[in-house]
């Protein structure tokens, strides 16, 4: 087999969480780029459904599917939705997940935690089984998860409850892939530094800045690669790894 080949996802069925717009858009559209059919999920649907035209129009099968992945129930129906269209699934990227703002951890209320912890690792853990559980008749499958380096760090400023869920999407991830790798399954992860997205902080880039070797922060296409990559058979070898994309910061 040549070696560019085992990037190509063709014929694969794939879906992405929080595909709506930023991160999770830009991971959908590069799998669909490589070959995926690819269904794009996001708690707002008509996100959802602008993230699935833009599939289309690159000439891939394409699905809208809106979802609260804070909801165990709403993980399983999404994977339903697209074994039901496609009669399997072959790829999953977790990207959907959200942060607080930046503050001392004293202030952090139950409320803020609990809605945190909801989506970001609770949401992961079951869109994973969900997943698995389509993947495992098939023996294959690749899941990969969003993490954080501020799951590896200390962020010079307080960001105690967000850091402590994204940490732990990368030990999920190194536990999951331990325990499904008999089954044909490859799960690992990828921890992102300060990235532009319609939701970042606009205080922590001079923080990233400061520090990170390459001297700016990421672009959405600065991470879609490593995407593509540990969702093809080119990764297969990669188990319960968490690929850092960081420009260097955590070196320093």
């Amino acid at each position: 087999m040549r070696v560019q080949n085992g990037f190509r996802l063709d014929g694969k069925a794939a879906l992405v969480t929080g595909a709506g717009r930023g991160l999770g858009q830009a991971f959908a559209l590069a799998l669909a780029e490589a070959g995926a059919d690819v269904a794009a999920v996001d708690i707002r649907g008509d996100w959802a459904a602008a993230t699935a035209e833009a599939i289309a129009s690159r000439g891939r099968k394409s699905l809208g599917i809106a979802a609260d992945l804070s909801r165990p129930p709403e993980a399983a129906r999404m994977v339903e939705q697209v074994v039901s269209a496609w009669g399997r699934l072959d790829i999953a990227v977790n990207n959907a997940g959200l942060s607080l703002p930046i503050g001392p951890a004293l202030e952090v209320s139950e409320q803020d935690w609990d809605r945190l912890f909801e989506l970001n690792l609770k949401g992961t853990f079951f869109c994973c089984q969900a997943e698995a559980r389509a993947m495992i008749p098939c023996s294959y499958g690749r899941i990969v998860n969003v993490a954080s380096i501020c799951g590896r760090i200390v962020w010079p400023e307080p960001q105690a409850a967000y850091s402590a869920s994204k940490a732990g999407i990368a030990h999920l991830t190194r536990c999951l892939a331990a325990e499904w790798a008999p089954h044909g399954i490859r799960v690992n992860s990828i921890s992102p530094g300060v990235t532009r997205t319609p939701e970042l902080f606009e205080q922590v880039i001079p923080v990233f800045l400061a520090k990170a070797p390459i001297g700016r922060i990421a672009g959405a296409q600065d991470l879609a690669g490593a995407v593509v990559y540990l969702a093809s058979d080119a990764a297969d070898f990669v188990v319960g790894h968490d690929l850092v994309l960081d420009g260097g910061y955590t070196l320093l």
